[in-house]
């Protein structure tokens, strides 16, 4: 079963070795291994039976098999087992030199059976071992590269303790990187789907009849109007027939639709079944590593190994290729229907989402999808407006008046020394200019972009509530989310570790160490102190903007060009708006920067703390960098400014600014404008474009082969290789982020920029086939997580 180049473990629970009882047993008894604790207890009879359904992968003959679905992901070198999880790490050997190891036969597995029980039998941690496979040059590594290869190797006895099975392949065609690809077979699939209450499909069918109503009607007949709008997705699948699902359960396995077991568990849950199993399985070697002399209550899970580089990365494996010669998978429909540009018109494959990626990311593109829909109309009223005050500009009286050189209206000088009187008729194109933006139309507008916000929050809650219904998380709670998927982060468990050093003499043996409010104090007290600064920051550069306008607009009026001291205004405001964006686009850098490291400060226990903590954090240090500027202009500039005789001064002879005639609704706009399309085609779009791919080209740049070279490689490597090279998923804190200040500029200062929601629109229409490109060629494949909503109270509640 094995090949040149890698090597396979048998999970426990094979016929050669003992029955299922005893692995069970020895399964709970293990203390490497966090086992279900409300696990029943069968009798023997019922799981012997429960277990014939699986078939021995020794009984099967090389010409008798066959991939279980070949269209679907990598496999193990027998071309049975399906690649559920790969875990990368660094190999120290040299680059000519690839490791061969004997095929998979009895003798190799007893002598790894050996070693395992009395690895078993001592409890203690492991000692290097001479191992017959290893070349001379690889016993050369350093320490600290062998104590990871002994970590490594317990952690593997561990899984496969667990029941899971495992295959090495080793540095052949990636120079430095050996892979470790797991496989969980259909009893361990079974027991975890039992374990986490995962919904399955069962026998019981039933047909969704449509109503027949007028309302049900009406929508029946705009889906057809609509049906080319629609993605191919889900053709074979009859659309008023749905299956009951209920949890999984062994006792009740003839109750579930079993006629497909292959594909009963699909890949995104047998990838969240395994990575659970990763999280609960423990290895105690860190322990000692850090200097213990003896076992104490804490031991180092999976997200401490690769938070120490035990292992440099691990991953689920796409399910196939995306090209045109590829075979049909889930990931190749989603590039064609959904990661395309040619198919922006269309409607998002939502489902097909979620079967892929998991619940959390369905549901974020869910957002985004309804969000950029609701933008529709908001941008056809925003473009009414905008040409209302186009039709009416020659009608407008205020502005008559002011171009009107009859008036002959004298002006006070902008600045003391250097500027002179003016005449009121110079302000004529900034009179007309700011009439296209403030008209009567724009109250109209106001008012209908509050009661949009509001349709909107409560239209994606109605869209929130139908896709938990059809997915079926009705009755997924916050208890099963908190006791299943919150395990703590690596460095959580490492803090704990510490401080578990610093008391071993005066703790109780029996005693849970745990970080309390007082160690974390120091982190909080950073935290407070480092975020006003922050913001005392932001409002200095907003500040130092003013006093750049106010000095500017003085020494364009020294100027004796003509044309400068006619255009001076416009100068003004321009380059003003584009110093601001150019400062809020460095600072968002460094405030997610400094965001995620005041929030490692305070050691998080649980991933999802840490990313609520994170979220927060990142909104008020972004919202107030990219709106204290908009809300200066909106509600204190002209405001402070005294009047003529008493006016107010800064800094010493710096005059405050004052409005335009017209108001300060014209600079407004100019700064909502620029700081809007900067953003979104800058940060949002071009550093999502342009990092990766620059990342991408330094990476073919520091490489030793030639491109034909590095082509002929990458048609050679398999799916989980080249997983290898994508970037990866860090979450989707930054995509929300994105849509959340866009929201905020949409809707808080709309009636200065009405053209807001179609630059808002235009850009979610690029944004979503961005995401998916992005979800879909650039990225590894995230682990499926569920979740009923958005997260962090929807997101302040947009």
């Amino acid at each position: 079963m094995g090949r040149p180049g890698s090597s396979a473990y048998r999970g426990r629970g094979s016929p050669t070795l003992r029955t299922k009882g005893e692995e069970l047993c020895n399964m709970r008894r293990s203390e490497n291994y966090s086992p279900v604790p409300w696990e029943k207890n069968l009798e023997m009879d019922n799981t012997k039976a429960w277990n014939d359904n699986s078939i021995p992968m020794k009984s099967l003959n090389a010409e008798d098999r066959a991939p279980l679905c070949p269209q679907l992901g990598p496999y193990f070198a027998d071309g049975q087992r399906r690649v559920d999880y790969v875990l990368a790490y660094h190999i120290q050997k040299p680059s000519n030199i690839c490791r061969k190891s004997p095929k998979f036969g009895d003798d190799n597995f007893i002598r790894r059976l050996r070693r395992s029980l009395s690895i078993r039998s001592s409890r203690a941690p492991l000692q290097p071992k001479e191992d017959p496979e290893i070349p001379a040059q690889e016993q050369q590594t350093d320490y600290h590269e062998d104590d990871k290869r002994f970590r490594r190797e317990e952690f593997e006895e561990n899984l496969i303790e667990t029941g899971l099975e495992l295959e090495k392949t080793d540095e052949c065609k990636i120079p430095g990187i050996g892979f470790l690809k797991i496989h969980a077979p259909w009893n361990v699939l079974c027991r975890e789907a039992e374990f986490m209450k995962l919904k399955m499909a069962t026998n019981k069918v039933f047909e969704v009849k449509q109503g027949s109503n007028i309302v049900e009607k009406i929508r029946l007949f705009i889906h057809k109007v609509t049906s080319p709008l629609h993605p191919k997705v889900d053709t074979n699948k009859p659309k008023s027939v749905k299956s009951l699902l209920h949890p999984f359960s062994r006792e009740k396995e003839h109750l579930f639709d079993l006629s497909d077991r292959d594909n009963f568990f699909d890949s995104k849950t047998r990838s969240s079944i395994v990575y659970e199993l990763l999280k609960r399985t423990r290895c105690t070697r860190a322990l000692y590593s850090l200097g213990y002399t003896h076992q104490l209550n804490c031991s180092a899970g999976f997200t401490s190994l690769l938070a120490n580089g035990v292992y440099t990365a691990g991953y689920p494996p796409h399910d196939g290729e995306i090209g045109v010669n590829a075979k049909p998978s889930d990931r190749k429909t989603l590039y064609e229907e959904w990661a395309s540009y040619s198919v922006f018109y269309k409607y998002q494959p939502i489902g097909l989402i979620r079967k892929y990626f998991g619940e959390k990311v369905g549901l974020y593109f869910a957002w985004l999808g309804v969000y950029t829909q609701m933008l529709i109309p908001a941008a056809i009223v925003g473009v009414i407006v905008f040409l209302y005050g186009c039709a009416t500009i020659d009608d407008n009286i205020p502005s008559m008046e002011v171009c009107d050189p009859r008036n002959n209206i004298t002006m006070c000088p902008l600045c003391d020394s250097a500027c002179n009187y003016w005449k009121l008729t110079t302000a004529c194109g900034t009179a007309r200019a700011s009439h296209l933006f403030d008209n009567a139309a724009t109250v109209f507008f106001a008012i209908f972009m509050a009661l949009w916000a509001v349709l909107f929050m409560e239209h994606w809650k109605r869209r929130q509530m139908r896709l938990n219904y059809v997915w079926d998380l009705t009755g997924y709670g916050e208890e099963e989310e908190e006791e299943h998927k919150d395990h703590s982060r690596a460095e959580y468990e490492l803090r704990v570790m510490q401080k578990a050093k610093r008391l071993e003499n005066s703790m109780a043996k029996d005693e849970k160490v745990k970080l309390t409010c007082t160690d974390r104090l120091p982190a909080y007290l950073t935290t407070i102190a480092m975020m006003a600064f922050m913001i005392t920051v932001t409002f200095v550069i907003v500040f130092g903007i003013v006093l750049y306008r106010i000095s500017i607009n003085a020494a364009l009026q020294i100027n004796n060009y003509p044309g400068a001291q006619y255009n001076v205004r416009a100068i003004v405001k321009t380059t003003a708006a584009i110093i601001s964006l150019i400062v809020i686009i460095i600072l968002d850098e460094i405030y997610g920067a400094i965001a995620r490291w005041l929030t490692k400060l305070e050691v998080p226990k649980t991933a999802k703390s840490f990313e609520e903590r994170l979220i927060f954090k990142t909104f008020v240090l972004k919202f107030a960098n990219a709106f204290t500027p908009i809300v200066y202009l909106a509600f204190f500039r002209g405001r402070l400014v005294g009047r003529p005789g008493n006016y107010l001064y800064v800094v010493g002879s710096y005059r405050m600014e004052e409005c335009a005639e017209a108001g300060c609704l014209m600079e407004l706009c100019i700064q909502l404008c620029i700081t809007m399309l900067g953003k979104q085609f800058i940060q949002n779009n071009l550093f999502e474009i342009g990092v990766p791919k620059l990342k991408k080209l330094l990476r073919k740049k520091k490489s030793e082969m030639d491109p034909e070279q590095q082509e002929e490689l990458t048609k050679t490597l398999q799916q989980h290789e080249k997983d290898h090279f994508l970037l990866p998923f860090v979450g989707l804190s930054p995509e929300y982020m994105e849509m959340i200040i866009q929201f905020g500029m949409v809707t808080l200062f709309v009636a200065s920029f009405p053209l807001a929601p179609l630059f808002a629109l235009l850009n979610n229409v690029i944004e979503i086939r961005l995401d998916a490109k992005k979800f879909v060629m650039e990225l590894r494949r995230p682990i499926a997580v569920r979740a009923k909503d958005i997260g962090l109270c929807d997101l302040l509640h947009i």
